[in-house]
């Protein structure tokens, strides 16, 4: 390294190398002239009026300040233009499809003979194709559970979740099944789909939109009540990614409920009364129901409910099951024929519909 006295461009060609030059303090080269912070001025510019006689640079930290300044101007103005084009932009994601009204059919299941009872809950069970089902929410299984194109683990499985819990609130719910309030099943839909929920509760009508029991799975309160809480469930789930925004779940389950014949005050009987509806019986239901999910419903843990599909019994055909279910009990026989006076040229509402429950879908008892 040069010492104090040297130039910042080191000694200057030509000048000796090894001895010491005498005039060395007052010499200075072009590159030390240079970063002099003070300059000069010419001859010419101090002949101008007020000029001063040399020139002051500027500093090194006030030349980087400026910098500085127009750097961060240059980054706002970036980030602003940024935000404004974002806002503008006509090629910004598409708006999340409007939910569409739920499509609903139920379907009772007459009987063909009288209804087998029990006074033994275990025995109905055991000599039902019910008797290897699962207890209430444990039959309801989510499938393995991978991420789509579009759409994380853990978003698939919020979107299997939330269609189990709906699941679970609408037909496993003790109350909802005695016909209390649904609240729980009306906060996992998608709010567009409030206004036909509440229609169907409070105004239910067989035109396909607006059954209740489209919905959730509830029972006459004047007409049976729940004989065991522990539903017995089976059934499945699937997953699919329709779009780069959407996953859609399709359900398939069957609920088997035990059932007991409710007195004219509405409370059920006692399993030791001498009456043929003191015995417990049987109710099945089919549910297939398809959910749609978007973005915001998934982070929201909700649902648009597509379609529902609902096969029920043992009911009468002529019973009517768009506000409650009302099962034929234990002893009980439907109606041969379907629902009288059915007009298919009529218009205002769906044409009723009505299967036969199979033999072997009830157990294998008469009476016990």
């Amino acid at each position: 390294m040069g010492g104090p006295g040297d130039p910042p461009a080191g000694t200057p060609e030509g000048a000796a190398g090894g001895g010491e030059d005498e005039y060395r303090s007052v010499v200075f080269d072009e590159s030390f002239v240079r970063a002099a912070r003070l300059q000069e001025f010419s001859a010419q510019e101090r002949m101008g009026d007020h000029t001063r006689a040399v020139r002051r640079r500027p500093g090194l930290h006030r030349t980087l300040s400026r910098q500085l300044l127009i750097l961060v101007v240059l980054i706002a103005v970036a980030f602003g233009t940024a935000i404004y084009m974002g806002l503008r932009s006509p090629y910004q994601s598409p708006a999340a499809k409007r939910p569409e009204p739920l499509r609903m059919t139920v379907t009772p299941l007459a009987p063909t003979g009288r209804v087998p009872g029990s006074k033994s809950v275990s025995d109905l069970y055991a000599h039902s194709p019910a008797a290897e089902f699962r207890v209430g929410a444990g039959g309801i299984n989510l499938p393995p559970v991978r991420r789509t194109s579009h759409f994380s683990d853990s978003q698939v499985m919020g979107a299997l979740v939330t269609a189990k819990d709906y699941l679970v609130e609408s037909a496993l719910d003790p109350d909802v099944l005695a016909g209390g309030s649904p609240r729980d099943v009306r906060l996992l839909i998608d709010p567009q789909q409030y206004a036909q929920f509440d229609r169907s509760l409070n105004r239910p009508a067989a035109d396909g939109r607006h059954a209740a029991t489209g919905w959730l799975v509830r029972f006459d309160p004047a007409r049976a009540a729940l004989a065991d809480h522990r539903v017995r469930t089976e059934g499945t789930l699937r997953i699919v990614e329709t779009d780069k925004n959407t996953l859609e779940v399709t359900s398939d389950h069957t609920f088997v409920y035990a059932l007991r014949g409710v007195d004219r005050e509405g409370t059920r009987r006692a399993k030791g009364a001498d009456d043929e509806r003191a015995r417990a019986s049987l109710f099945t239901v089919r549910r297939e129901l398809h959910f749609r999910f978007d973005r915001d419903d998934l982070r929201m843990h909700r649902a648009e409910v597509l379609t529902s599909a609902t096969q029920a019994g043992p009911l009468a055909c002529a019973a009517g099951s768009a506000d409650h279910l009302r099962p034929l009990l234990a002893g009980e026989r439907a109606k041969t024929g379907g629902p009288a006076g059915t007009d298919p040229y009529a218009t205002g509402g769906a044409t009723p519909l009505c299967g036969s429950l199979a033999a072997s879908a009830q157990p294998s008892l008469t009476a016990s």
